[in-house]
Order: structure tokens, then sequence, then C-alpha cells
């Protein structure tokens, strides 16, 4: 997961809606149910699809009224100690 990525795609919810990263993430799981996929572009997806759900998750927070940098902040804190253990 990416930090700038995530708080790039958490801007795009903020000017748009969070239903297009929904949209867009199950287009993408689709996606990687096709067979002919080589490991490095399924990994290219995966990464793609982490950072998607990242923003959704730093979008709650702020919905829940977390400042937007304190809500990334401890959204990859929670990754960087899942990752320790």
């Amino acid at each position: 997961m990416k930090l700038p990525v995530i708080k790039h795609l958490t801007e795009f919810i903020e000017k748009n809606d969070e239903d297009y990263i929904i949209e867009t993430l199950e287009t993408l799981e689709y996606l990687t149910e096709l067979p002919s996929l080589k490991d490095e572009e399924l990994d290219v997806i995966g990464e793609v699809i982490s950072n998607m759900y990242g923003a959704l998750e730093v979008n709650k927070m702020v919905k829940e009224g977390s400042p937007k940098k304190e809500a990334l902040n401890a959204f990859m804190k929670r990754v960087m100690g899942s990752i320790d253990t």
C-alpha cells in the first residue's frame, strides 16, 4: 500500500463519490478471475485493489470525524502493525 495513492484516492472520493471506487473494485476483482493473467499482472491489480480499499477505510474514518491527516496516519499505523505481527 502506498500512502500517496491512498491520499489521492481519498481526495477523489471527496470530490466525487465512493460508489465509483466500489464499482471499480468489483470490476478489478472480477478481472483477477481471468486465468490467462500473469502473476505480475495480478500483483499490480492486487496493489491497486489494496490501495482502493485503504482509501475507502480512510474515507470512513473521516466521515466518523477524524481529520484526514490523522485518518491516513492511523490507517497506515494499523497496516504496518498487522504486517509486523
